[in-house]
Formats: structure tokens, sequence, C-alpha cells
């Protein structure tokens, strides 16, 4: 940094962030959704049976509970900055080559390697956004929720038509997603040298909840956040959302398919869900940073998923888009919970614990909602069963997601509980 000229330097990197937050956001989900455009094709070409294309759209939440946990001891080793760098060239490496490696296994590893640089980008996110912007957590959270959902519904919708334009070799059509992946890369460059540069929170800011600040240590690195009831609410409702989105993502075009409605369509009804949150995603932070309870929020968006299951068991051709666009709201309970992780701890440690202990945890229970689905799928011959599993987890997501919306911090109920 030049002598005199420090706010231009800052201010150069600090846009530099925000660019990077965008691109690593729009390659968080194409690795999936993609591949659910095309899963029929995949099964066929790699010989699957339905139970173990279930095991297959249970891979990702497998991987996000295995690496992410890791996320926070990797950046405080290497830098927040130089790790989600080396996730975006692991997530072009894993789109390469999944493909083109041969065989259910092969195809499985790579989408592993892929998943692994998604996990801990997952979790470091918040922590980014929590240390760069500590007073605009609602908003940068919405922008990165926002990229994150037009990546998720772009894959969906142009996955179909790109491999037909291409020749129509799903394997063509699944690698292109690496090259979005590769552009995500390049702001991350710079960043791997920003390790511990992260500027803290202003002095003036304003804790991200109004709950007391007295009895907490603002960095303590042994917080003890098993301790913390808002933190276990929180890892169920991540879990239950992430549950209902992975099975949307994964299944959502077979039921369409299997309704009659023709696999382009199909794929662009999925990208509709998807691109429900764009808009959504940058709204619905903003509204909950400024609520005391995110509580109703959490209601409304479980209602929604409720009406768009039984419109998919009653007549989904008939009324397949509405039933997309009831889907897409439900599935905005994602970037709520990543705005509840900013908002339930007063520190980037807390933060990034949190965030690492509620991802993690969730995705663990979140790993046999598809497995499920495709069990249920394959043995009774139609979708009266699985739509009838995803209405049944949606009442607990609605009530852990409504404690977890409480206002009050994980250093307060830690602090409480050892007071006791």
């Amino acid at each position: 940094m030049e002598p005199g000229r420090p706010a231009p330097t800052r201010a150069w990197v600090t846009r530099l962030v925000v660019v990077g937050i965008v691109l690593a956001a729009l390659n968080l989900r194409p690795a999936i959704t993609s591949l659910g455009a095309l899963l029929e094709e995949v099964r066929d070409g790699l010989g699957m049976s339905g139970t173990l294309a279930g095991l297959l759209t249970s891979v990702p939440p497998l991987c996000f509970a295995l690496f992410g946990s890791q996320a926070p001891r990797l950046a405080r080793r290497f830098g927040a900055g130089a790790v989600v760098c080396a996730g975006m060239a692991a997530i072009a490496t894993g789109l390469l080559i999944r493909p083109f490696v041969g065989g259910t296994a092969g195809f499985l590893a790579a989408t592993a390697f892929a998943l692994m640089g998604i996990a801990v980008s997952n979790v470091l996110m918040p922590v980014i956004v929590k240390r760069w912007f500590p007073d605009r957590v609602g908003s940068m959270t919405g922008l990165y929720s926002m990229a994150l959902a037009l990546g998720t519904s772009l894959a969906a919708a142009l996955t179909v038509p790109l491999t037909d334009a291409l020749g129509g070799s799903w394997r063509t059509g699944l690698a292109l997603w690496a090259v979005v992946a590769v552009v995500a890369v390049v702001p991350w460059l710079p960043l791997v040298r920003e390790r511990g540069a992260e500027p803290a929170a202003p002095a003036s800011a304003a804790p991200v909840s109004a709950a007391p600040a007295s009895g907490a240590r603002q960095e303590d690195p042994a917080l003890r956040i098993t301790h913390s009831r808002t933190a276990w609410a929180l890892a169920c409702f991540f879990g239950l959302q992430a549950t209902a989105a992975y099975i949307t993502m994964g299944w959502m075009p077979q039921i369409f398919r299997d309704a009659g409605v023709p696999a382009g369509e199909a794929g662009v009804l999925l990208a509709v869900t998807m691109a429900m949150g764009v808009p959504l995603a940058f709204v619905i932070p903003r509204v909950a940073t400024r609520l005391p309870h995110q509580g109703p929020v959490v209601i409304v968006l479980g209602a929604c998923g409720l009406a768009g299951y039984a419109g998919l068991y009653l007549a989904p051709a008939g009324g397949a888009w509405a039933w997309a666009l009831l889907c897409g709201i439900a599935n905005c309970a994602f970037p709520l919970a990543l705005t509840m992780v900013g908002m339930r701890a007063r520190s980037s440690v807390g933060v990034a614990k949190l965030s690492a202990f509620a991802q993690s945890t969730g995705y663990l229970i979140s790993i046999p909602g598809p497995l499920l689905v495709g069990m249920l799928y394959q043995h009774s011959g139609g979708w009266g069963l699985p739509l009838a599993l995803m209405a049944g987890l949606m009442v607990p997501q609605i009530a852990v997601g409504f404690l977890a919306g409480r206002d009050r911090t994980i250093e307060d109920e830690v602090a409480a509980r050892a007071a006791a």
C-alpha cells in the first residue's frame, strides 16, 4: 500500500471482494442443478438405478457436512480468501473431469471434489461478509444469495438447450459449467495475500442483534457453540431447508417429466423455481435484519412449500408453473438461514463457528432426504409417498426456524449457561 493513498487502495480491494463474492456465489449450485436437469440421461449413460440416483443427489449435503466443518480451520491457517480461491479451482476441476472419467465411481469422485470446493466456500461466505461489511450484513448477504440463486436457475434453464446445441451429449452439457468456475478464480487471486487484512467491525457499528453484550467475550476462541440452543435450532432449520432444496434440485424435473412435461420445459420449470431466489434472496435478508424476530418469515415460506407440494401431488402438469413458483418461494429459506447466521453471533469468530456448525450439522441432517425420495420413488412407482415425506418434513422446519429466529446471540446463551 502506497504511503498517503490507503483509502483508494482499500476501496479497490473492497470492490474486488464484492466481485469475488458475486462470482463465487454464481458457482455454488450449477454442479447440482445442471445434473438435475440431465439426471435421466446420466442415469441411462452410467446405468444407475433409482436408488443409486437418490444416493447421487445425497452426495452434495454429505460433502458439505464433511468438508464444510474444516473451513474455519483452513481459513485460520491460510486466510479466507486463499481458501475460497482454492475452492473455486476445485469446482472448476471437478466439473471439467466428472463427465469423462468413466463409470459411476469416477463420476461420484469428481462430483465430490467439486462439492468440496463448494463446501468450504459455503461456510466462508457469511464470514467474509461479516468481516468486510459488518454494517451491511443484510444487504451483502442478499447480494450473495441473489447471485447464488441466479447461478442455480441459469444452470437449470440452460443445461438442456446448451447440451442440444452442442450435439446432445450430456457429458458436454455438464462440463460446460467448468468455464464459469474458472472465471470465478480470477478475482480471488489478489486476495490470497489478504490473509489477516480483513477490516474489523468499526467501533461505532452496532451489534447485529439487540441482545445485551454483557457476559460475552467478543473473540473467544473457546466458544462452546454446542451449548447454545439457538445454534442447534439454526442447524436443524438449515438441515431441513437443505433437505427440501436438494430434493427439489435433484428430483423436481423428474416429477414434471413423469407427468408428461417435456424435458426442456421441465428444466425451465426448475429454473423458475430457482429464479424465485434472485429477487427474494435480496429482499428477504434485508427484511429479516429489520425484524426483531424472523419467525413470521419462516412461517410464510413454509406455508408456500406445503401448498407447492400439494399442487405437485394433485395436478403436477396442469398447475406446473404455479407449483414451481411456490416451491421457489419456499426455497428462499436458505438466504434467511444465512442471514440468521450473521445475526445470531456478535463477532466474526462467532459467525465462523456458527456458520460451520449450522451448515455442517445441517447438511448431515439433510443427507437421508434425497436418498429416501429415490427409494420411495423406485419402490412405489409414483410420487405420492415422496411428496408426503417432503410435506411432513416442512412442519418441523417451520418449528425450529421459528425458534432460531428469536432475538438472541450464541455468545450470550453460552455465557448464561456457563454462569448457571
